[in-house]
C-alpha cells in the first residue's frame, strides 16, 4: 500500500486511472474506503483519481498529540499544507477537488490558498454556518456514546478506522473540532475568495444540515452552481453513488478548458 511521509507521520494515499487528476477528500469522520462506490465511475469516465486518508484518519498515523491537535486553531491550515506536501509527492500541478462534507472545507481553504492549482471544486454536504457553537450542535445530532450508535454506523468505524481504534475515533469526533473547529463555524466571508467554478452539492433532507445552507454557500460564489438531491439524507455518496458521480462528471465538462 503506498504510503508517504508528511511533517514526520505515514500518510496513506491511492491513485487511480489516467487523465485530467480528481482529488476526493474524504469527510470528518470516514477514510478513502467512503469512495468505494464513486471513484470507479469517475476512472472509467477517464479521470486519474487521487484519494487519500488525513492525518489521523483510515490508515493515516495520528502522532501522539492527535487529540490536541484535532481541537487545535491551526487544525484547518494544517490540512491545506498537507494536501500541498502530497499533491508535490505526487508532482501534481492542476487538478480538481471533490469535499464530502468536512473535506468540502478542506478543498475550498485548499482553492482559496492555492488557486493556480485547481480547475474546479465540487462540495457536497459542506455546513456553510452555524449560529451556535459546534459543540452545542453536535450535542443535538449526536448520541452521547458510541454504544448509542447503530450497530450498522458502529460497523462503519471499526471498517474505517479499526476496532481498537473505533470507540476512541467517534467519541473524539463527535464532540467538537476538525476543520469545523470548535467554536461558531462560519464560511460566509470565505466564499467570495473562490475564483474557480464550484458545484455544490446537497441533500434535500440531511440529519444534520438543512438545505437552506446549501442555498447559501452557492449564493456566496462568484463562480458557483447548485445541484440538490431529492428524498437524499446526508450522505450523498450512499444513498445515489451513481447520480453522485454523475453530477460531478457533468459539471467537470461544462468547465471543460476553462482556465479562467
Amino acid at each position: 500500500m503506498p504510503f508517504t511521509t508528511i511533517k514526520g507521520l505515514r500518510t496513506f494515499y491511492e491513485v487511480h486511472g489516467r487523465g485530467e487528476t480528481i482529488v476526493l477528500l474524504h469527510n470528518g469522520f470516514s477514510c478513502v474506503k467512503m469512495w468505494r462506490d464513486i471513484y470507479p465511475g469517475l476512472v472509467r469516465a477517464g479521470y486519474q483519481v487521487v484519494m487519500y486518508d488525513r492525518r489521523g484518519y483510515g490508515l493515516s498515523e495520528e502522532g501522539p498529540d492527535f487529540p490536541d491537535f484535532y481541537v487545535s486553531d491551526g487544525f484547518r491550515e494544517a490540512s491545506v499544507q498537507a494536501m500541498a506536501a502530497l499533491m508535490k509527492h505526487l508532482g501534481l500541478d492542476r487538478f480538481h477537488i471533490v469535499g464530502q462534507c468536512e473535506g468540502g472545507v478542506v478543498g475550498l481553504d485548499y482553492a482559496i490558498r492555492y488557486p493556480d492549482q485547481v480547475r474546479t471544486l465540487t462540495t457536497a454536504s459542506t455546513l456553510c454556518f452555524l449560529t451556535t457553537t459546534l459543540e452545542e450542535f453536535n450535542r443535538a445530532k449526536f448520541p452521547d456514546s458510541f454504544q448509542g450508535l447503530t450497530p450498522r454506523i458502529q460497523g462503519k468505524y471499526f471498517d474505517w478506522h479499526g476496532p481498537e481504534r473505533a470507540e476512541a475515533f467517534f467519541n473524539l469526533c463527535s464532540r467538537y473540532g476538525g476543520e469545523y473547529g470548535r467554536g461558531v463555524f462560519d464560511l460566509r466571508g470565505d466564499l467570495p475568495q473562490v475564483t474557480r467554478p464550484v458545484l455544490v452539492m446537497y441533500p434535500d433532507r440531511g440529519h444534520f444540515f438543512e438545505v437552506e445552507q446549501g442555498v447559501a454557500f452557492y449564493r456566496g460564489l462568484p463562480r458557483g452552481e447548485l445541484a440538490v438531491f431529492p428524498r437524499c439524507g446526508h450522505n450523498i455518496h450512499e444513498h445515489y453513488p451513481e447520480d453522485y458521480a454523475r453530477q460531478v462528471l457533468s459539471f467537470l465538462s461544462r468547465h471543460e478548458g476553462s482556465e479562467a
